[in-house]
């Protein structure tokens, strides 16, 4: 299924964190706490100023993003928990080598 947001708003994939502790201590599910971290999958055109052009989003689909923890609407979307939220609720992107190694 095709989804596009409207506007500012953005679908992100929450990056799941690793389940060990550094010490090799195995976390379990109940005690996880939801990743703060994603993917941006799609994003919407952008938002309107006041003389009503559409002001392009700083985000872009394939950024990985820091958020709140409480940030966005938790959608499921072809069996895959997704968040959709607005762009200011974005702290901040991911960028270069932070993000090859996280990824790794």
């Amino acid at each position: 299924m095709k989804f596009r947001p409207l506007h500012d708003r953005i679908l992100v994939r929450r990056i799941e964190s690793d389940e060990r502790t550094k010490g090799g201590i195995i976390i379990p599910d109940t005690a996880k706490e939801k990743p703060q971290e994603g993917e941006v999958i799609a994003t919407g055109p952008g938002a309107r100023n006041d003389e009503g052009q559409i002001v392009a989003l700083d985000v872009k689909v394939g950024d990985r993003v820091l958020f709140g923890k409480w940030s966005g609407t938790e959608i499921r979307l072809d069996g895959e928990d997704l968040l959709i939220m607005k762009e200011s609720d974005v702290m901040g992107v991911i960028e270069g080598e932070a993000a090859l190694r996280q990824a790794a």
